[in-house]
């Protein structure tokens, strides 16, 4: 039977609150999963073997393509530093105002996913391929062109403020997650040409820049993609829990009530209006009221 919980529109300052407490969980956990860079660096060559294993090499011809060209290499590192900022809450607002009926599910969706990407971070801190030794052929495009933007020579946080990020959160990729999030909402609810078309190139934009500017492996990418499917999975059995647990307290007694639905007040033959008596004169009584 398909789920079909009520769902009555979102407060946009509780919706607001709730995003802001979870984005700064997010960033918070994500500085104190830092993990020992020679085990980082362990899990990026792991990933550069197995993809060797694989027969894919999507990131050097890439990387090598972005760093000769500044052109390309230039606009993609504003890209990376910039668009998820910017597309993700976008998206949901746009959800929030136009489609509140599929919003709340939208909403979980994206927080369940992050949720879940923190969990990668932790357990497996991965170098990024700008990080690694130059000998494996990788160029850091965000510090070669840092002189164009805001960011400096460590990921792309603000010049001076590169130890408020964990640049070994690498895996899972969350801006192509977040970016394949956008995507789907955007084929799915939207209802131009234009619309959909910006759904299936922003994702795969999206994953060609993180490899592009050495940000990101190929299997990070591919990573994202899944913690987004784990992430949509779970999105259903927790709207339930939710819908249960409010359910639950909402309907809970707010203090003591009568058994009876009069409370206590009862109609004898000829009143119209009931009247309050004890259950000790209640036989004394019934005889006078009968005689009126």
């Amino acid at each position: 039977m398909p789920y079909t919980a009520p769902r009555p529109r979102p407060r946009w300052w509780t919706e607001l609150l709730l995003l802001l407490v979870v984005y700064v969980a997010y960033s918070a956990g994500r500085l104190l999963a830092r993990g020992d860079v020679t085990t980082a660096v362990d899990h990026g060559l792991a990933i550069l073997r197995a993809e060797k294993a694989l027969l894919l090499n999507a990131e050097h011809p890439l990387n090598r393509l972005f760093s000769q060209t500044p052109a390309i290499g230039i606009p993609a590192d504003f890209m990376y530093a910039s668009l998820h900022y910017l597309v993700t809450p976008a998206v949901l607002v746009w959800l929030f105002r136009r489609r509140p009926l599929r919003y709340r599910a939208a909403r979980t969706w994206l927080m369940l996913s992050t949720l879940l990407g923190l969990v990668g971070f932790t357990l497996t801190p991965t170098c990024p391929p700008r990080l690694l030794d130059a000998s494996h052929g990788f160029v850091d495009t965000m510090a070669q062109y840092s002189s164009y933007g805001w960011w400096g020579g460590e990921a792309s946080a603000p010049r001076g403020m590169g130890g408020m990020t964990n640049q070994y959160a690498a895996m899972p990729s969350l801006h192509v997650g977040w970016a394949l999030w956008c995507g789907v909402m955007m084929w799915r609810h939207g209802r131009t040409p234009l619309m959909k078309t910006l759904g299936v190139a922003y994702p795969l934009l999206t994953t060609l820049v993180v490899m592009g500017t050495a940000n990101h492996y190929f299997l990070d990418a591919v990573a994202g993609a899944v913690v987004m499917g784990l992430g949509a999975l779970a999105t259903r059995p927790a709207l339930r829990l939710a819908d249960r647990l409010r359910a639950r307290y909402a309907s809970a007694p707010s203090g003591p009530k009568s058994p009876i639905v009069g409370a206590g007040c009862e109609t004898s033959a000829g009143e119209r209006i009931p009247g309050q008596r004890t259950s000790s004169a209640g036989a004394d009584d019934s005889t006078p009221a009968a005689a009126r």
